[in-house]
């Protein structure tokens, strides 16, 4: 053999399993050094509003657990101490809790335990990519049910199980659009899905509902123990960057789930900042109340501007950028970042006309109603 031909990565890749070659890549958002370097902008100048991170930073509490952690980098992690808070957290068992690498390790966990090539799972038009992805990774097929409101039908996705249903993806609120079930929905599908089908209900981005449509999933596990709620301390606690999460699931299933885990998925810092930042009250609430101000402030930033957007209860907006001039979301948003104003595009979502903005810092919600104005302007003009 030549080493041509030894050497020929395109070759190797052919023996790759087809339904990993079906996939399609997340697209995270546009990362700030990226755009600096495609636009010639400084680093300092953007603003970028593409990934629904946290403006506030990271919780001070979590800062400091993970500042004193560093001295113990050369030792493996042990998550009892993560593990007992979250479970006291919930009010449930320790062997209940399933941590992850970002709760996008957990959903990945569920198709690893419960799909393969002769079972399918069931996901939402518009919903989380990673669905799609975490169910072909297994080799499992997805079944696309129509979006209602751009949010889950839920009626349409209990018609639309099958004898080789074995799970299904609920994300709430629901992210790209921010569509949102209240609980009684939820619990009156729980009680009509069979009992050998797993429901995800994702809830990355519960803290930011409103407290009156605050529901505590976790506590219907023991009268559904097929439903796994994943978290995330991604998003309000703000630590993305460190990739940590968790599943809650029945003592049966979290085992399972356990079993294929990959050994120390968590590291060190990561672990104490959740630790600490699960107690950072005062920073939580100082979230919640930022998000709200600027959710404010940005939906009528984009009614001004007549610019439809879905009633959203997270920390983002969906609107719909393409104009009737003829100029195109996808121009909205090449102008957006020339300005130095990273959006997130919603095409990949098969929302081509609509563009997802997070809530930022007041400053930043500032520039980029400034910036998306001077671009809907020059399109109308």
């Amino acid at each position: 053999m030549s080493q041509d031909v030894f050497h020929d990565g395109a070759l190797a890749a052919r023996s790759a399993l087809p339904h990993v070659c079906a996939i399609s890549a997340y697209q995270p958002g546009k990362p700030i050094t990226a755009l600096a370097r495609e636009f010639g902008l400084a680093v300092e100048s953007i603003v970028k509003l593409a990934s629904n991170e946290n403006p506030l930073g990271m919780s001070p509490r979590a800062k400091a657990a993970i500042q004193a952690a560093i001295d113990g980098g050369e030792r493996y992690p042990d998550p009892f101490a993560l593990t007992a808070a979250l479970a006291a957290r919930h009010g449930v068992a320790a062997n209940q809790i399933v941590l992850g690498n970002g709760s996008n390790d957990v959903l990945d966990l569920v198709a690893r335990v419960f799909l393969d090539s002769d079972r399918s799972a069931i996901a939402a038009q518009y919903a989380f990519a990673v669905y799609p992805i975490a169910t072909l990774s297994a080799g499992g097929e997805t079944i696309t049910v129509p979006a209602k409101d751009y949010g889950h039908d839920l009626a349409a996705m209990r018609a639309a199980i099958r004898a080789d249903t074995r799970v299904i993806w609920i994300a709430n609120p629901n992210n790209p659009t921010g569509a949102f079930l209240a609980a009684d929905e939820l619990r009156a599908f729980l009680a009509k899905t069979p009992a050998h089908v797993i429901v995800v209900l994702d809830e990355a981005y519960a803290d930011y509902l409103d407290a009156n449509e605050r529901y505590d999933a976790v506590r219907w596990i023991a009268e559904f123990p097929n439903l796994v709620v994943c978290r995330t301390f991604s998003k309000i606690y703000g630590m993305a960057g460190l990739r940590i999460g968790y599943g809650v699931a029945a003592a049966p299933v979290a085992e399972l789930m356990n079993r294929v885990r990959l050994p120390f998925n968590c590291n060190n810092l990561a672990i104490a900042g959740a630790i600490a930042a699960l107690e950072d009250h005062e920073f939580l609430a100082q979230s919640y109340a930022s998000n709200r101000a600027g959710m404010a402030e940005i939906r009528a930033g984009l009614e001004d501007l007549r610019l439809p957007c879905i009633p959203a209860r997270g920390n983002f907006i969906a609107f719909r950028a393409t104009q009737e001039g003829g100029a195109t979301a996808a121009d909205i948003h090449q102008d957006l970042l020339r300005q130095g104003v990273i959006v997130r595009p919603l095409a990949g979502y098969r929302m081509p006309d609509w563009l997802r903005v997070t809530i930022g810092a007041p400053a930043e919600n500032v520039r980029f109603l400034e910036a998306l104005r001077a671009s809907v302007e020059k399109a109308r003009n």
